[in-house]
């Protein structure tokens, strides 16, 4: 094995050793807050979680436009007294605009959306902060600083939520507070892996508003694309919450929760792709894309045979939410179209640059999400069809997204999306209709089927993954 495939495979394992803590420390506080904690209690963490999922757009593209200038580059090499003025200008940026958010919580302070808008400003300056120099590491390609700033956290917060719970608090605002108190002490901690950064003479200091403004020119069409990425689904949500209340929206949440925990992996692989990719010859990348899509459609498939087994264990640890529950059957399926929309096509088409049309994609996508939201959610209030749409949007987008990937690198897909969608959607009508132990038959079989059908292309396909680590 080469340096370069010794190096890629060491990245990897940080990254996995890293996000499989992270997943276990997820999974404990999914399934473990539901089942001590109220119901309603419950939903106002979880449109906490929600609102502050969208705290890392409000640095309007500045983050997004570093990661995607500088990927490939190497830490070393760069200018240093630049990335400092940087850090600190957006650092007051986020200061000034995170008060005007704080402010309007504190107008509101008579109702828990107030204190819940206090705690997202406070989340946003230090998530975005820290966004920079995690940003700054990965596109570097300094993984190994990365997974720990990143596992630091969830460990931080795991202990903090455990020692709460121990004590006998059981309010949100505690979690919240957990939340953050990780979250400052990762800012920290990546503050000590950039020190040449973020700690320098302050005549190093320079504002710089053209870097400022490049940055957040090339960054905020990324950033955009981000925001109606997560509209897509954000929107289905504030339909669900406005329609059927916080108690149906934290249950419908779970779903999604568990089902986002198989983007763990997919996450920890694309980390290490996108600097991997910058620096490789574009005459390649076809291959690569080929190589990739088939590895990552095998494991994906077979990652949904684990809702079955999945299914009884949380029917018998949550039974409160076996309402919501039955739901998983079909957002379990997000995870191969997600999970190969973050790591496969969009870091290829970030790579080859196409920002304008990952925005493009998005945007289609969102407006999509509004005509069914406001048709099935507002419109005929069917919970079912709210909950399926999800998906629906998602394949869609995913779809989308791929033949236009695939044109661009003159590669032809269209036979394994026939094969793949019909496997999903056997998928979701054995979660639905059939019991856990016949659906798991019935899916096993197919995907067995599935596997004999594609046994040449697999073989070639591991084939070419053993020939890129050799070369």
């Amino acid at each position: 094995m080469n340096s370069k495939a010794f190096v890629f495979f060491k990245n990897l394992s940080y990254t996995l050793s890293s996000n499989l803590v992270s997943m276990i420390i997820s999974t404990i506080v999914i399934l473990v807050l539901p089942k001590l904690i109220g119901v309603e209690e419950y939903g106002y963490w979880q449109l906490y979680i929600f609102y502050s999922s969208y705290v890392g757009f409000l640095h309007f593209g500045w983050n997004d436009g570093i990661y995607l200038r500088y990927g490939g580059e190497k830490y070393k090499d760069l200018d240093k007294k630049t990335f400092f003025s940087q850090f600190w200008m957006l650092a007051t940026f986020q200061l000034v605009f995170g008060t005007l958010i704080f402010l309007y919580g504190v107008f509101n302070q008579h109702t828990k959306n107030g204190f819940i808008f206090e705690a997202t400003a406070i989340c946003m300056l230090f998530v975005n902060l820290r966004y920079f120099l995690l940003y700054t590491l990965q596109c570097t390609n300094r993984i190994k600083e990365y997974a720990a700033i990143t596992l630091f956290e969830k460990v931080l917060y795991c202990v903090l939520i455990i020692l709460m719970l121990v004590s006998g608090f059981r309010n949100f605002e505690f979690m919240i507070w957990a939340d953050l108190i990780g979250k400052l002490a990762s800012l920290i901690y990546a503050a000590y892996f950039c020190k040449d950064i973020v700690f320098r003479h302050y005549k190093d200091f320079q504002i710089n508003f053209r870097e400022a403004f490049t940055n957040i020119d090339v960054g905020i069409k990324l950033m955009f694309s981000n925001i109606a990425s997560m509209l897509i689904l954000g929107i289905i949500r504030f339909g669900i919450q406005h329609t059927w209340g916080v108690k149906i929206f934290g249950k419908v949440s779970l779903s999604l929760s568990i089902s986002n925990l198989t983007m763990t992996f997919i996450t920890a692989v694309g980390v290490i792709m996108f600097p991997l990719l910058r620096r490789t010859e574009q005459s390649k990348l076809p291959n690569l894309f080929k190589t990739f899509r088939a590895v990552l459609t095998f494991v994906l498939l077979g990652c949904l045979i684990l809702y079955y087994p999945l299914n009884v264990i949380l029917l018998a640890w949550l039974p409160k939410y076996s309402e919501s529950l039955k739901y998983l059957a079909i957002i379990f399926s997000l995870c191969v179209y997600a999970g190969r929309m973050e790591l496969l096509v969009n870091t290829f088409l970030k790579t080859l640059r196409k920002e304008r049309l990952i925005l493009l994609i998005n945007v289609i996508s969102l407006l999509a999400s509004l005509l069914i939201t406001s048709i099935v959610a507002l419109g005929l209030r069917n919970l079912i069809l709210t909950v399926t749409s999800i998906v629906v949007l998602i394949a869609f987008r995913y779809t989308l997204a791929e033949i236009l990937l695939s044109k661009l690198l003159h590669v032809t897909i269209k036979k394994e999306i026939f094969y793949e969608t019909s496997l999903i959607t056997l998928f979701i009508i054995t979660g639905w209709f059939f019991s856990s132990i016949t659906g798991f038959i019935i899916y096993s079989f197919f995907y067995l089927a599935y596997l004999i059908l594609k046994n040449k292309e697999l073989k070639l396909t591991l084939l070419q993954v053993r020939t890129l680590t050799e070369k």
